[in-house]
């Protein structure tokens, strides 16, 4: 017995494809297989095994588990919920590993599987070993004693994401997206003080509301207008799998990734004063110097979930965050991203600061930044431009961090310039104090493309 993936599914931090065409049954299977055969060899035998809302989890999840059964792993289901569900019972219960189907906030059709190996990431080299030992059969045989039982969890989970709670009374906006975190977060309103509002927390693997990305700030409409009508304090937004937080504040402004992680910061540098807080090469410097002015070490790492947790276990952490929303607690969690939890303790932040989120929000450093930006580039070109442009501009005595990619300071601002380990993109941003600032950074990065044959006029649809 041998498997073949579609290469595209193979991805850095997770599997994922488009159901029925990269990504079927047999790939879920192989995948038990391989993650089975890797865990018994490494001493383990238990797996818990959860999925999100989409329609084609069901079918998934039945093959995984007849491959983790097959080649010798026990099961434990905790069923339909957000990742972070997984992550907690990965944690918690006597298993060895974890897998969640989910395809994240990609569209519908798509699909894909999150894993954990004796509580750490299970990514890069990892997801390749899968594909290999796939393409030669190299899977163990289970003895045929193989048990697969429900955990119901969700209880559990929601009573430890409100543990210790001391956050005040607010008055906010909760938008599921459709999500698989919407029963969790119906659950959770009805335990926390103060008013609170829902939307779309029926799970829906259609999601015919929006697109449940809350880093696309169009996927917000609706949360703002809700917040506009019912005249509340803030709102917070889930992606499709719970594991990345959106936010804006009473008059419906987004407070993005690397703000939201400001904020954060504060109260956990006051339990932990000299922490180390890491955040990814996306986020502004006005996040970095804040770290600092608070007395916290910040560090800057790779974009990328599985990346910053496996920094964060190196450097003792006790938090982390991406611009894309993922945040990490260690202090008082697990160290894992989880959208649910990082809203209760932005909650807590802003009781704990005494001003509110829009006032919090009105005191940071007024910058301009661009979005994301992508350009299509041929998957062989997009890491060698990358180098390209860092030779140049180390020639040239420019201010460079590699961390990833080339990070680029001058007086204006900094501009980054990436390759996506995801997509056959370059990911481009820039920061500075004012307008011409930014257009004086945007020709910088246009001329350094350009200089590696790359017109930004051919920009990839996000």
């Amino acid at each position: 017995m041998t498997h073949r993936f579609d290469p595209t599914s193979l991805r850095e931090y997770d599997i994922r494809g488009i159901v029925g065409k990269t990504l079927g049954p047999d790939d879920a299977r192989a995948i038990g297989r391989g993650f089975a055969t890797l865990l018994r060899r490494a001493g383990g035998r238990r797996v818990a095994v959860g999925r999100d809302g989409r329609i084609s989890s069901p079918m998934l999840e039945a093959a995984l588990i007849e491959g983790l059964t097959a080649s010798g792993c026990d099961v434990v289901r905790t069923g339909m919920g957000p990742t972070p569900m997984l992550y907690y019972a990965e944690a918690t219960l006597e298993v060895d590993g974890g897998i969640q189907i989910t395809g994240s906030h990609n569209p519908g059709n798509y699909n894909g599987f999150k894993m954990v190996f004796q509580h750490r990431s299970f990514f890069g080299q990892d997801i390749q070993t899968l594909g290999k030992m796939a393409a030669e059969g190299d899977w163990d045989e289970g003895d045929g004693t193989e048990t697969v039982t429900d955990a119901d969890i969700e209880d559990l989970y929601v009573s430890r994401l409100i543990a210790g709670y001391a956050g005040g009374s607010y008055k906010i906006g909760w938008d599921a997206g459709n999500g698989a975190a919407g029963p969790v977060i119906e659950k959770l309103v009805k335990l926390l003080p103060g008013e609170h509002h829902t939307l779309f927390t029926d799970v829906d693997g259609n999601f015919p509301n929006h697109h449940p990305d809350p880093t696309e700030e169009k996927n917000l409409a609706d949360l703002k207008k809700l917040v506009a009508e019912k005249n509340l304090d803030f709102g917070l937004a889930f992606d499709g799998d719970g594991d990345r937080l959106g936010a804006i504040d009473g008059q419906g402004r987004v407070v993005w990734g690397d703000q939201l992680l400001a904020i954060l910061a504060e109260p956990v540098l006051r339990i932990d004063p000299g922490a180390t807080i890491i955040a990814d090469v996306k986020a502004s410097q006005a996040l970095y110097d804040r770290i600092a002015e608070l007395g916290g070490k910040p560090v800057m790492w790779k974009t990328g979930h599985s990346l910053i947790k496996t920094k964060m276990k190196e450097t003792g952490a006790p938090l982390a965050g991406e611009m894309s929303g993922h945040i990490f607690f260690a202090q008082d969690y697990y160290g894992f991203d989880d959208a649910q939890y990082a809203a209760i303790r932005l909650i807590q932040a802003v009781h704990v600061i005494g001003k509110s989120l829009t006032q919090i929000k009105d005191e940071m450093p007024a910058m301009v930044n661009t979005p994301e930006m992508r350009f299509q580039v041929d998957e062989s070109r997009k890491f060698p431009v990358v180098e390209e442009v860092l030779d140049r501009l180390e020639a040239d005595g420019a201010q460079v961090d590699r961390t990833d990619g080339a990070r680029v300071n001058t007086d204006d601002g900094w501009w980054l310039l990436r390759a996506s380990n995801t997509q056959d993109v370059l990911v481009a941003r820039a920061e500075a104090k004012n307008q011409a600032g930014l257009d004086r950074l945007m020709a910088q990065i246009d001329d350094q493309l350009a200089k590696s044959g790359i017109v930004r006029g051919e920009q990839a649809a996000h």
